[in-house]
């Protein structure tokens, strides 16, 4: 009967995880540097559902984080002689972030963090009524 906590709750964590990487990622979205090694990488999370066995309760079935890739995507390369961090060739890098897929990401995380809270809420309300049947 809890297990719905954990599962919603994995959830959360999970969603809460995207949201700061995706906020980190739009924060970062206009650096640029020298060299396109020294550039900042959009970050993604990698999530996978973990499913719960009858031999095992401590992993139940919920969301598990895998890692944090940085994107492979080639940074942005742009002709700018007159900036301060520009090579000797006058060539600046910026972060390889869409700030249009970073915000579309931002409003799915979002989305998918209330639905687990609706979650969580709607199974606390239907243990309380539990709890009062019989009453009155």
């Amino acid at each position: 009967m809890f297990s719905i906590f954990d599962i919603a709750g994995s959830g959360l964590s999970a969603q809460s995880l995207r949201l700061n990487l995706t906020a980190s990622n739009l924060a970062n979205s206009q650096n640029v540097a020298g060299d396109p090694q020294g550039v900042y990488s959009a970050r993604h999370p990698v999530f996978r559902s973990r499913e719960m066995s009858f031999a095992s309760h401590m992993n139940g079935a919920g969301v598990e984080v895998l890692g944090i890739l940085e994107s492979s995507a080639a940074p942005i390369e742009r002709y700018d002689p007159g900036h301060p961090q520009a090579n000797a060739d006058g060539m600046v890098y910026a972060a390889n972030v869409n700030p249009v897929e970073e915000m579309a990401n931002m409003i799915s995380a979002s989305r998918s963090y209330q639905s687990n809270l609706e979650v969580i809420n709607t199974h606390k309300d239907l243990m309380m009524r539990t709890l009062t049947l019989g009453q009155g």
